[in-house]
């Protein structure tokens, strides 16, 4: 079988709720929903990592950031890990890039980095081995805003453009399908920053008139009893992801147009959620305007669709997955098998349920507004953190306290902390020694987990 055209079509802190083929009453999404119908949608998919940069230094290197050191925003990613581009390359792929990079300025968590490519074009030895078609810019949030900006091509010259940020951005990607000869299968990563705040403003930008076409919308369960700032962003919010999933639907129309639709495999998914700056309340940001950085469903919880090659038939998979797995999956696509150089599993085989005895369960770390773990099963979501680190300078820790216990059960918002509830202790229990081990999996190292000393836990509000 001759190998396939991939695309990686992603998105930047969408909630998996926004769309129509989880559970959205609006029309937010058609295209993924079509997608979705024709495809394979993972029910129960996750973030290994809320925060722009360590999530795509996951996506480029199928490495826990604790092992590339890619742990919070501002590091770059290290020359001599070998990457999602360099693999392709290697199999006889045309790689291209466009949209929010993320992976080559490194320095302080909110101060000017060392070595700033914020702003200005990435050379070449920064791109995590992309070699071809590049659209990008390193912080494209501050190159750009909703409605207009720069990024940069392969050539290191910049381009400007004009107009709602996702369909130019789309714009990029549909001049190198329209380029493309066919004399190589291709990869392409399409970042959006859409639906993600803008950060010089701290509001979503949707395209304008979202205000009023959103004006009234069902308020999810977790926002609804927290409160937040989803009252006034939530409307653009919802704009950028309409924006989003349109520029999906003319990229799917592109591909058809060129004969190449049916020879290419499309994967939608987004880098983390948003929880609207309803946790995260307790301090440890020091005032820093949050809306990932935890291990809440709101922040971790996804949309995952893949359409092409053995991901058809309008399946859903029921079975807890992580993004962590996308660069195996994407590899295993190509047919290239990595082993054990990668973390996760490929999703092909989550999906043929070759393995009978699969933990059905995801692990994700924290930084930045903390130094956490956590543990995520079909009923049960368990979290620890580091007391008294700052989880914008150090990566782990060895010792853990107790951050909050939820039944999902009972509590899918995740508004009852029960990890002071003795009736919960035998599952509490039970899901630490589980987390000490993927920690040990994930970290190669042994920590401790404590009761938390204090009788409270970090996320008293909660």
């Amino acid at each position: 079988m001759p190998q396939p055209n991939i695309i990686f079509y992603f998105s930047d802190q969408q909630r998996f709720d926004t769309c129509g083929c989880y559970g959205q009453s609006l029309l937010i999404t058609p295209n993924l929903d079509r997608m979705a119908d024709e495809g394979v949608r993972f029910d129960l998919a996750f973030s290994p990592q809320p925060v722009c940069g360590p999530c795509r230094s996951i996506f480029q290197t199928g490495l826990y950031p604790t092992e590339t050191g890619c742990f919070r925003n501002n590091i770059a990613l290290p020359a001599n890990v070998k990457t999602l581009a360099n693999y392709l390359t290697e199999a006889g792929y045309e790689t291209a890039y466009i949209g929010k990079w993320h992976l080559a300025s490194t320095g302080g968590l909110e101060e000017k980095p060392a070595i700033d490519y914020h702003t200005k074009p990435i050379p070449r030895e920064l791109r995590g081995g992309y070699e071809g078609f590049w659209r990008a810019a390193d912080v494209l949030e501050f190159t750009s805003n909703g409605y207009g900006g720069y990024v940069y091509d392969e050539e290191m010259n910049r381009c400007d453009f004009s107009g709602y940020r996702a369909d130019c951005i789309t714009d990029y990607a549909l001049e190198f399908i329209d380029g493309y000869t066919g004399s190589k299968p291709f990869f392409m990563t399409v970042s959006h920053i859409e639906p993600h705040h803008q950060n010089d403003s701290n509001h979503y930008q949707g395209p304008i008139g979202s205000k009023e076409k959103f004006r009234t919308y069902p308020v999810p369960g977790d926002l609804a009893a927290l409160e937040g700032d989803f009252r006034q962003e939530y409307p653009d919010y919802l704009g950028a992801c309409e924006s989003i999933d349109e520029n999906l639907g003319r990229l799917i129309e592109s591909l058809k147009k060129k004969g190449i639709y049916e020879d290419t495999i499309i994967i939608f998914s987004s880098d983390h959620g948003s929880h609207f700056r309803t946790r995260n309340r307790d301090g440890h940001l020091n005032g820093y305007d949050d809306y990932k950085r935890t291990c809440h469903d709101a922040a971790l919880r996804i949309p995952l669709v893949v359409r092409g090659g053995s991901f058809l038939g309008g399946t859903v998979v029921e079975e807890l997955v992580s993004t962590a797995s996308l660069p195996k999956t994407i590899l295993s696509m190509a047919g290239i098998d990595v082993g054990s150089a990668m973390i996760g599993e490929d999703l092909a085989d989550v999906l043929a349920k070759k393995e009978t005895d699969r933990a059905n369960e995801i692990f994700a770390q924290i930084s930045e507004s903390r130094i956490g773990r956590c543990i995520r099963t079909p009923h049960f979501k368990y979290a620890v953190y580091a007391p008294g680190k700052n989880g914008g300078i150090e990566q782990d820790s060895d010792v853990y306290v107790d951050d909050f216990l939820y039944d999902l059960d009972s509590d899918p918002f995740e508004l009852n902390n029960l990890i002071h509830d003795k009736a919960y202790t035998r599952d509490k229990l039970q899901l630490r020694e589980r987390l000490l081990h993927w920690i040990l999996k994930a970290e190669q190292k042994e920590v401790r987990i404590e009761d938390d000393p204090t009788g409270k836990s970090a996320h008293q509000e909660i």
